[in-house]
């Protein structure tokens, strides 16, 4: 136990450094060499948690999470300015005005702006400000078009912006992604187990992304992980908990084959979708009603702008390594329904985590996303599964974002995934 905690005193200190290290924003790619320790911190302490007794385990893995996630808490947002859109969304929803109605841009709201994140003067020649078509500047990306996030974290933004005080600016925020982060862990504790638990509590990605950056994907995370948790044996209660985590990140459509393993009768497999597609419905009714414009907002723009469409953008790296780039859509188009089918088909009905992991896995592999915080949803069904391998692919993630290796990254952990379900595969026929 002794050095367990000894490792995770080291990877708070890293942690700590990366945070808040200067001019991540104007030089993310400096990043890499804190991210390789803290990264061989965490797996070094998950490692050595498996000599501590299991009465001890589960204490250490809560108050090491605490730790480890309050690092996020040291400086403000350092490699993403996607919670900057957050507060703003919070701010037009307290006005009571549709924020899938008017980009930041736009000067019907003016009267919103603040110094904050409406800036003027030299600050305005700063990194990842964008400006305004009148002049100034904004901490908002994107600020000609309207916001992107489905409408559950729309309401979580406008309970973070009611209940912060005047003045917080940013920080309720990363405090609320700490509190969604520490109730992801004590979830995994009870259903995974500690040694289960410290992937997710212990892993650099989650100070990073969903405490310093405040990135959304922790609530859909919770809600993803808790719907897991249920499904097997409440199909309804499971199938609702994941149409919440759907319609606060669409990145959750990943795990539903993994809810559906073994599925046979048609009735069973209503009594997950239905009610996942009501709380979708509903929770974008509001909006619907208050909203002129599209309630998806800037999504298919965003897709586009991505290369999710065009295969551009180092979107399909892996894959468009093997085919021409004309076919890399078709390509994992044709996998993933393969992927789908197996996992429904054969998949663990006890343990709908393990294929939710296998189909979003593959997505990772597939897509070669360049953005981290996604991965914040594979980490924590390899916290459920302990299938570690996987985490490469998490690390593969950052990599992509802060150094132009992201391709190079992906392939070494879509060799290790490869290599190591290879070796399991032989065990179980041995």
């Amino acid at each position: 136990m002794r050095l367990t905690i000894v490792l995770l005193a080291g990877l708070v200190a890293a942690l700590a450094c990366a945070v808040t290290r200067a001019g991540q924003l104007a030089d993310p790619g400096g990043l890499i060499g804190w991210y390789a320790l803290c990264w061989a911190l965490f797996a070094a302490a998950a490692w050595s948690l498996r000599r501590v007794p299991a009465r001890s385990a589960a204490a250490l893995v809560i108050a090491g999470g605490l730790a480890v996630g309050a690092t996020g808490l040291l400086d403000v947002p350092r490699t993403s300015t996607d919670s900057y859109r957050y507060a703003w969304d919070g701010r037009v929803q307290a006005a009571g005005i549709s924020p899938y109605d008017h980009s930041p841009a736009d000067p019907a709201l003016a009267g919103l702006r603040d110094t904050w994140l409406f800036p003027t003067g030299p600050v305005c020649s700063g990194t990842y400000l964008s400006w305004l078509p009148e002049g100034g500047c904004t901490r908002i990306n994107r600020p000609r078009v309207p916001t992107i996030y489905p409408p559950v974290s729309e309401a979580y933004f406008l309970v973070v912006h009611t209940l912060s005080p005047g003045g917080a600016r940013g920080k309720p925020l990363q405090v609320g992604g700490l509190l969604l982060a520490m109730a992801t862990t004590l979830l995994l504790v009870r259903v995974a187990g500690a040694r289960g638990a410290c992937l997710w509590a212990w892993c650099p990605a989650v100070p990073v992304e969903a405490v310093n950056n405040a990135h959304a994907d922790a609530l859909a995370v919770l809600l993803a992980v808790a719907g897991l948790a249920v499904v097997a044996r409440h199909r309804t209660a499971g199938g609702a908990l994941l149409g919440a985590a759907v319609a606060a990140k669409f990145l959750p459509l990943l795990v539903l084959p993994g809810a559906l393993s073994r599925v046979r009768r048609p009735r069973d497999v209503l009594a997950v979708l239905v009610p996942a597609g009501l709380v979708v419905a509903v929770a974008y009714l509001p909006y619907l009603l208050a909203s002129q414009a599209s309630v998806f907002g800037y999504l298919t723009g965003y897709t586009a702008e991505e290369g999710y469409q065009s295969a551009g953008d180092g979107r399909y790296a892996l894959v468009r390594w093997l085919v021409p780039d004309a076919w890399a859509l078709p390509v994992v188009l044709v996998a993933m329904g393969g992927v789908v089918a197996y996992t429904i088909i054969k998949g663990d009905p006890e343990r709908p985590w393990s294929g939710a992991l296998t189909v979003t896995g593959t997505a990772f592999l597939l897509l070669t996303p360049g953005y981290s915080w996604y991965a914040l949803l594979l980490v924590a069904l390899v916290a459920l599964d302990r299938r570690w391998e996987w985490l490469g692919v998490a690390a593969a993630g950052a990599v992509a974002y802060v150094t132009d290796l992201g391709t190079a990254a992906y392939a070494v952990a879509a060799v290790v995934v490869v290599v190591r379900g290879a070796g399991q595969f032989r065990l179980v026929r041995a």
